[in-house]
């Protein structure tokens, strides 16, 4: 059965204000303590899945390919590649990868598919046996992205994934593409054909909320980015999702929460959604045939 361990791709820092659409600061800034420029430190936060004999890679964060002012612009926190470092840590390198899948193509989602930045050289691609999954509205929105989104994608990235031969896009309709362990599914709302992966043990499953519900203070059924092109809908798309997972077992997994990975939720006596059992990190691993990951709890956010 699947082993999940969350595994740290390189941070960054971006305007609160984007980041919660129209919730106004004195809120937010309860919930995320910005800085003197008024942006938030995000995770970028990538899970790890040990399945038999193949290792799938859910997203690769924002990764290192920035040039130095965008970097900065950003605020991405290490010119390093952080993930490839973690995957070390863990004991795993770039060619032990045999499948990477992104929920979306965004640069603080698939960004760290490249190499760092260098001066000297083009970017290329860093998981050199990995099979590449991605959506296939959420592929031909990176072909063809809209002006108001054109710069959340990665330049050439579209054209390097096609040249790799190892490009799968899934079109909505085989949810097992991966294996019995693993059901797939998209929402709209964020961006067209944002790819989710549910993965499932005999006791728990863990859900993949990429930036439906980016972290626990985006568990507040209202609360949208700025960078959601449908805004009303990806609310619609959370409600299902929190509805669903009031169950036992059943676990959300957060990319850009700077201080929880996962958590269940539980709705109050209000009728308002709201984060349990948070976990910092995953110990030495979420095992889904146990009803609660490893590592220690932390206080409810």
């Amino acid at each position: 059965m699947p082993i999940c361990h969350a595994i740290a791709g390189n941070g960054l820092w971006l305007d609160g204000g984007a980041m919660f659409g129209n919730v106004p600061r004195a809120l937010w800034s309860r919930w995320c303590l910005p800085d003197a420029q008024g942006r938030i430190e995000l995770a970028t936060r990538c899970l790890l899945v040990e399945d038999g004999e193949r290792r799938i890679l859910l997203e690769t964060g924002i990764g290192a390919f920035f040039e130095p002012s965008l970097r900065d612009r950003y605020g991405v926190t290490e010119s390093r590649h952080r993930l490839l470092d973690s995957l070390r840590s863990g004991g795993w390198a770039a060619d032990d990868i045999d499948v990477v899948v992104l929920s979306h193509l965004h640069f603080d989602h698939a960004g760290g598919l490249l190499t760092e930045w260098a001066a000297d050289r083009a970017p290329a691609l860093v998981f050199p046996r990995a099979e590449i999954v991605v959506g296939s509205r959420a592929f031909e929105r990176a072909r063809r992205p809209h002006p108001r989104d054109r710069a959340s994608f990665v330049p050439g990235l579209v054209e390097l994934l096609e040249a790799s031969g190892r490009l799968t896009v899934f079109e909505g309709s085989d949810i097992a593409l991966l294996g019995p362990s693993f059901e797939l599914s998209e929402s709209h709302g964020h961006t067209p054909g944002m790819l989710h992966t549910r993965v499932r043990g005999s006791e728990a499953s863990l859900f993949y909320c990429a930036d439906l519900i980016p972290g626990v203070p985006w568990i507040h059924e209202p609360v949208a980015m700025g960078y959601d092109r449908f805004p009303e809908q990806l609310v619609d798309e959370k409600r299902e999702l929190l509805a669903s997972s009031l169950c036992p077992g059943r676990w959300l997994f957060f990319t850009h929460d700077a201080r929880v990975a996962a958590a269940r939720v539980e709705r109050t006596a209000e009728g308002r959604y709201r984060a349990i059992d948070a976990r910092a990190d995953f110990g030495l691993g979420f095992d889904l045939d146990r009803a609660s990951p490893a590592g220690g709890s932390i206080a409810r956010p």
